[in-house]
Formats: structure tokens, sequence, C-alpha cells
């Protein structure tokens, strides 16, 4: 439970059909979050809001320390992907190693059959009853299966998503109807660690990168201005690359091993092809031959119709039948027919 409208929901909903629930907020960060992100959820009024909503609902209530390990499986990775001209998506990895990891293991220490979240997703077995299968939630608009790609077959037989069938104004209903204090709570869309969005800045402060100059080149290599570390930039980014030109660049690609960073005009950005690796599948254990899927390249893109190919190693190849400006390496390419995931990885880079 985060404190927010959502989690809250879920666990009155869950009170409701019949089961017996325990509210459990994850502590991820260090006390120092206060000044960081006081609401968040690893800020105190979070903590108080989800032990309030609680009480209300006449539920146990337990906060759990996991900082440690949110900072080595989440921002640590989070630092190492812009440090390798990568772009991550810790709320994927959260979910796999923290909500659906951790939380698990204090399920099994509670007794507990199941973990469930305010995710807006949808889980139903497979018509052979051998898999459990992700659908996106039935609100469009708010629907969050992309975050949850990664899940195993065991996470997801034990995942519950009751909001998976609501919208987002059936939630604040929920809420209303229970006399929730967080039914009006406004919703945060950042990264619950970095809450103004300057993901450099928080990288600076914690120490996680230095700054460390090197060039700006166009593609063909020649130096156009510099910059403090590849880490503060990302693929399609056009704002404070500080150059003079007489057409608007963006970045295009970043080089881990030159420091450098790859500007051009905006044509450079459409790839048509391109790797993932580390692929998980959800609709079947492991796909053989090609197949025609919507794939969105980030949390916000609508999705793009192609030809997906899987590979040995965990990798596919995917090629859209339009080109999609800043397929962006370290994000997540999701793979869905329809409302239903088949599976999904991280994007690598260009197909070879």
């Amino acid at each position: 439970m985060s404190g927010g409208v959502d989690s809250s929901a879920a666990a009155a909903l869950l009170l409701e059909q019949g089961y017996e629930v325990i509210g459990v907020t994850l502590k991820l960060w260090p006390q120092d979050c206060v000044s960081r992100a006081e609401d968040k959820c690893c800020g105190p009024q979070a903590v108080s809001d989800a032990r309030a909503v609680c009480q209300k609902l006449g539920i146990p209530y337990y906060l759990v320390d996991e900082s440690a390990e949110f900072r080595s499986r989440v921002i640590e990775y989070f630092a190492r992907e812009y440090q390798a001209g990568r772009t991550p998506n810790p709320c994927v990895v959260c979910n796999q190693t923290l909500k659906f990891g951790r939380l698990l293991q204090r399920a099994d220490q509670l007794g507990a059959q199941y973990v469930a979240t305010g995710h807006f997703a949808r889980l139903e077995p497979s018509p052979d009853g051998r898999r459990m299968l992700l659908k996106r939630g039935r609100d469009r608009r708010k629907d969050q299966s992309y975050f949850l790609f990664s899940l195993s077959q065991g996470q997801l037989r034990r995942a519950l998503f009751p909001l998976g069938e609501k919208t987002k104004a059936d939630t604040r209903e929920v809420a209303r109807g229970c006399r929730l204090k967080t039914a009006e709570k406004e919703e945060s869309m950042e990264i619950c660690f970095v809450p103004d969005n300057d993901y450099g800045r928080f990288l600076e402060q914690s120490r996680l990168v230095q700054r460390h100059r090197g060039e700006i080149v166009d593609r063909q290599g020649r130096v156009l201005g510099y910059h403090d570390g590849i880490e503060f930039f990302t693929i399609g980014q056009r704002k404070g690359l500080r150059i003079a030109a007489a057409k608007p660049l963006y970045v295009l690609d970043l080089d881990a091993a030159t420091n450098r960073v790859i500007v051009g005009g905006s044509e450079g950005l459409e790839r048509q092809e391109f790797l993932v690796e580390r692929c998980n599948w959800i609709a079947e254990e492991n796909p053989v031959a090609s197949f025609q899927a919507m794939v969105k390249i980030r949390y916000n893109h609508p999705g793009a119709e192609a030809i997906v190919t899987p590979l040995e190693g965990g990798r596919a190849r995917v090629r859209l039948e339009v080109p999609q400006r800043a397929v962006t390496p370290g994000q997540a390419a999701v793979f869905y027919q329809e409302d239903l995931v088949l599976g999904g990885g991280w994007i690598a880079g260009r197909a070879a």
C-alpha cells in the first residue's frame, strides 16, 4: 500500500470479495527521503495515509524496510544503465524484484497466499489452465500491464489486481464509499525516488555518477561541442545540448565506450528494426515462429504494428511496419495482441 487511492481501493475491494487482507507498505528509501519526496511512497505522509486506511478498514498494517534491497536492485541498476548509455525503466525492475519478489517472501512469512496491488491490469488462466495470462486493464488510459511484462508465471499465479476491471473514477468512488482519506488524493506520474523528474540531479546528489567531460559529435564524427557525461542524456533529447546549429539537433545515440553523444536531425531518430534481449514470454512458454504484434516501445507510446521474430539466447528481432522515433536502448518493448500481453524484453540496439 503506497498511501494512494489505488492501493486503498484495492484493499477495500478485496475485503468486499471476502479475502482476509493485510496492508503492507514497503519502505524503499532511507530517512533522507523526507527532504526528497515527503508525500511519495517512501515518505512519512504516505505511510501515515496507508496506516489510516488500514485502520479505517479494520485490517492489520505492516511497514517493511526494504531500503537496502531497493538500493541494490533498483537504484544501482538505474545508475548503471545511464552509465552504459541506456535509459532505464526502474518501475519494471521494482515490480519484478520488490513488489512481486521480496514482498512474496514476506507474504510467505505472514501465511498469505497472494500479493495484491493497485495496478490497472487483468489476470486470467489460459484455456488449458497451464498458464496465467496478463491483459491490459479495462481502463486503457490507466493500463499498467506494460510495467508487469517481466513477471514470471510463478509470480503471476500469486498476484491479484482488484482494479483490473475498474476505471480511475471507479477507484475513487470505492474509496469515497468507504470514507477513506485517500479518496481525493492526487496521483503522481514521476519515478518515486526522483520527484522533480530531474534524474541527472538525483544521480549527482546521490553520488552515483560524477561529471566527466566528453564530446558531442555529429554522425560523421565531427566535434560540435562538449558535455558533462552521457548519463545526463537520453535518445531523442533536444534541450540542453548547448550547440548552435542551423536546424534543431537531437540525441541519436550514446557511446559509453568513448563517452560521446551523437547528434543529428530528427530524421535520424527513426528506426524500423531493433533487437530485444532478456525476453519474458507470458502467453506461451517459448515461441519459435515469427508473429505479428502491437509493440509498445515505452509506457506512453501508443503502440505500433510489427513482426516479432524470436531468436536464441532469449532475444527477439522486431521489425516495425512503420518506423518509430526514439527507439531507446534500456527501455522495455512489450508485445500485445489486442488486450493480451504476449511478452516483452529490453531494447538492446539495432538489428544485425
